[in-house]
């Protein structure tokens, strides 16, 4: 009988994984993308946060189980990676997390702590005292658009404000594509790492009523730092294809930065900042999706192929 498989931590691995027009199985034990000429490609599906699966991809029962396993989220999206339409999830929440999670979202008090604490992360400031969060998300609003308004200027690249039409996709400019795309790339191990840690996507603080609206709030506070300047630079430079190049840059940033590393330490510190006390494991819980384990050498944690 095989061994029970240990996940990888999600700071030990490799970002993300896009694969388009192939059929994922898994042959021989090995997970693998077999192409229209039966080549056989073998992904380390448990060395990767997630894969991005584009049109053109099918997945088999046994792929998908083996990805739930070893903990690698899977995304569909569209073309480029600009558009999310579904996600697997890798091992499940915890009850007493997504209790605590909710608690927070649910006291007002504590809510607008955990708020006041993301304004504080991401610009480096304490926001306006005796603000409610409404009025912190419209004065973050006004500072985002500055901020688009500056990184555009550094680099050159027209600007007419963040704007896209999902349903005509074509319709919109070369700076809105880039930022959608690499902002995709941002939200997928983003998921990944708040549904390794316990937590729900969906129960969010500044974003509320959307599926990944905890994703959001947890991104934005790396977003600046990160993939939107790759947006703009690659923007600048007007590629054949932008998005590929977004990907392929995005994913050294998130080595470089070691992104993967922060995300799940920062939920948490983020969580405190309400203030509430978190609930006791109760006996019989699972344990989270995948644990913090000990790191890894540098060889066995970067995969940087693309399909």
């Amino acid at each position: 009988m095989l061994p029970h498989l240990r996940p990888i931590p999600i700071k030990d691995r490799a970002s993300i994984l896009f694969i388009e027009y192939g059929n994922i199985d898994v042959i021989d034990g090995a997970f693998v993308v077999v192409d229209k000429t039966g080549v056989r490609t073998q992904i380390p599906v448990g060395s990767i946060a997630c894969l991005m699966l584009e049109p053109g991809t099918r997945v088999s029962h046994a792929a998908a189980a083996l990805a739930s396993r070893v903990g690698t989220l899977l995304i569909w999206v569209g073309e480029g990676g600009v558009r999310l339409y579904a996600a697997g999830q890798p091992g499940g929440a915890r009850s007493d997390r997504l209790l605590y999670q909710a608690k927070l979202a649910l006291d007002e008090e504590a809510r607008l702590k955990v708020v006041r604490y993301m304004y504080e992360m991401r610009f480096g400031e304490p926001p306006p005292a005796k603000r409610s969060v409404d009025q912190l998300r419209g004065i973050e609003g006004a500072r985002v658009k500055e901020t688009y308004k500056l990184l555009a200027r550094r680099y050159k690249v027209p600007w007419k404000g963040r704007s896209y039409d999902v349903k005509d996709w074509d319709k919109g400019d070369v700076a809105n594509k880039c930022i959608s795309a690499a902002t995709a790339c941002l939200y997928g191990i983003t998921e990944a790492a708040v549904l390794a840690a316990g937590y729900s996507p969906g129960i969010g603080f500044i974003h509320t009523g959307k599926a990944l609206s905890f994703v959001y709030d947890i991104a934005d506070i790396f977003k600046f730092d990160t993939v939107i300047p790759v947006a703009f630079k690659i923007a600048a430079q007007q590629p054949p294809e932008a998005e590929r190049a977004i990907r392929k840059e995005c994913r050294r940033i998130f080595a470089e930065k070691k992104v993967l590393d922060e995300i799940i330490p920062r939920i948490q510190e983020v969580l405190d900042a309400g203030g509430l006390e978190p609930p006791k494991t109760p006996k019989g819980s699972l344990p989270i999706a995948i644990a913090a384990g000990d790191t890894l050498d540098n060889d066995h944690q970067r995969v940087y192929g693309e399909m």
